[in-house]
């Protein structure tokens, strides 16, 4: 079944269900339906077809969502991208989809809707895009990953199951709609009638407000969005009750925080959700207050397997529903990627004794800080850059908030000091602010192997 199609079955199955919620405006399933129509023509009155990709560069406004929907009543790809990237990335990206029109402005989407509505691509192949995300990868510059309307409904299903999803169901809208985990929340509340309360930008405050006010009943969100509810000095005084189902994804959770997240919300369900934008969900493990950071059981659509068996990197098969077909015109990437019908996801795994999965590390030296990839590569080439500098080197550091924080070793060739560092960091045009380092060593050299090669390993061991 197309998004299209799903779409209308939510619309004619609840059609006076809250559907999304924004500042300005609350939708019904019936109207969020209409709106998308509406957003679907005037999109074709831009030349938008069939296919056809619609860059979008905006926050989690409701408009954000909105957009989204009209993409796929029209049958064209939306493809999200993140308003923290750096110009060059994004400018790489839009002209590495071929964008046929591109929205920076919530007041584009609005013009949209002026439009006679669309009749839908209710027939369109469910193998056809419905989104193309893109992913920092391990190296270079993002990757496209186109997701079809098959994968991203049963990605969809899959969390409902999963995260144990009611009927009507109300979830804070606060992950990015260009990150998987947010796409797959807003697909997941139209597949039981739930609704969407969008949260623009991230404030715990507001957050908190919006959990009582909208009587929010399951979090999604990364482990550094919980580490900041938790934290916040009016948690306590906040009414917390209704939430009945956590689940975490994008980084680790550490022990601390898993605790800390327990006794603050007594959840029912607390769901360590592993996956990727490749293929959305890999394993679950429902209870975390008994295996903190567990990555528990392979998901409903998945096989998984250890290369090599023992503690080896962790493999998903393609053939889950949940998986793309390829990167976008990457052939490269697909033949360092899938291997006799494998997908690697270059994540380093053991099984427990009661064939539980535990994630240990990476393949490479990928950073996950607060559920972004950050490749040190591409911040070492900033650093090196500065004044001072003589060499650097970057890995993750465990961090309770973000999961895993950035920290730069820096052999000094002159007067240099972490606070010149930042600031050349932040002035940078090449590097997103949230990519650059948040601790800076000094140090006499930096290890290295006979041949030269930097050590991390033994940097981050340090860490």
């Amino acid at each position: 079944m197309n998004l299209a199609l799903s779409l209308l079955y939510a619309a004619e199955r609840t059609p006076a269900a809250e559907a999304l919620v924004g500042e300005r405006e609350r939708l019904t399933y019936a109207q969020l339906r209409q709106r998308a129509a509406r957003i679907a023509g005037g999109l074709a009155a831009r030349g938008v077809g069939a296919g056809d990709r619609v860059a979008c560069v905006l926050a989690n406004e409701p408009e954000t969502a909105e957009l989204y929907w009209g993409c796929q009543w029209l049958g064209a790809c939306v493809v999200p991208l993140s308003h923290r990237m750096s110009e060059s990335d994004l400018d790489y990206c839009i002209a590495d989809c071929g964008a046929t029109v591109v929205v920076r402005e919530a007041s584009q989407v609005r013009e949209l809707v002026a439009a006679e509505e669309h009749p839908g691509a209710l027939a369109l192949p469910d193998d056809a895009a419905s989104i193309q995300l893109y992913t920092s990868g391990t190296t270079g510059r993002p990757k496209g990953v186109p997701r079809s309307h098959k994968a991203e409904r049963a990605g969809g299903l899959s969390q409902v199951v999963h995260h144990g999803l009611r009927h009507g169901h109300r979830t804070l809208g606060v992950m990015p709609l260009y990150h998987t985990m947010g796409i797959h929340s807003l697909l997941a509340a139209s597949l039981v009638g739930g609704c969407f309360v969008a949260q623009p930008s991230w404030d715990p405050e507001q957050a908190l407000a919006l959990i009582e006010r909208e009587r929010i009943d399951t979090l999604y969100l990364a482990p550094t969005l919980f580490y900041d509810l938790v934290h916040h000095p009016r948690f306590g005084d906040a009414n917390t009750s209704p939430v009945r189902a956590v689940a975490y994804a994008g980084s680790p959770m550490t022990s601390a925080l898993v605790d800390a997240v327990a006794a603050a919300f007594e959840p029912e369900i607390f769901v360590n959700h592993y996956g990727s934008t490749e293929i959305y969900t890999f394993s679950v493990h429902r209870d975390q207050r008994a295996k903190p950071g567990c990555a528990g059981r392979a998901a409903l659509n998945a096989r998984l397997r250890l290369d090599p068996p023992d503690e080896g990197e962790i493999l998903c098969h393609m053939s889950s529903d949940e998986a793309f077909a390829g990167y976008w015109n990457r052939p490269d990437a697909d033949a360092k990627a899938i291997s006799d019908g494998w997908y690697r996801t270059g994540d380093v795994g053991r099984l427990d004794e009661e064939g539980d999965l535990w994630v240990v590390g990476r393949v490479d030296d990928m950073v996950v800080s607060g559920g972004e990839n950050i490749h040190p590569v591409e911040v070492e080439d900033v650093v090196a850059r500065a004044p001072g500098v003589g060499e650097v080197a970057v890995v993750g550091a465990p961090d309770d908030r973000w999961g895993q924080r950035v920290v730069a070793y820096v052999v000094a060739n002159g007067a240099v000091t972490a606070e010149e560092l930042d600031a050349f960091c932040l002035a940078s045009d090449s590097l997103a602010r949230f990519k650059r380092p948040r601790e800076y060593r000094f140090v006499a050299e930096l290890p290295k192997s006979p041949s030269g090669k930097i050590l991390r390993r033994m940097l981050r061991d340090d860490t």
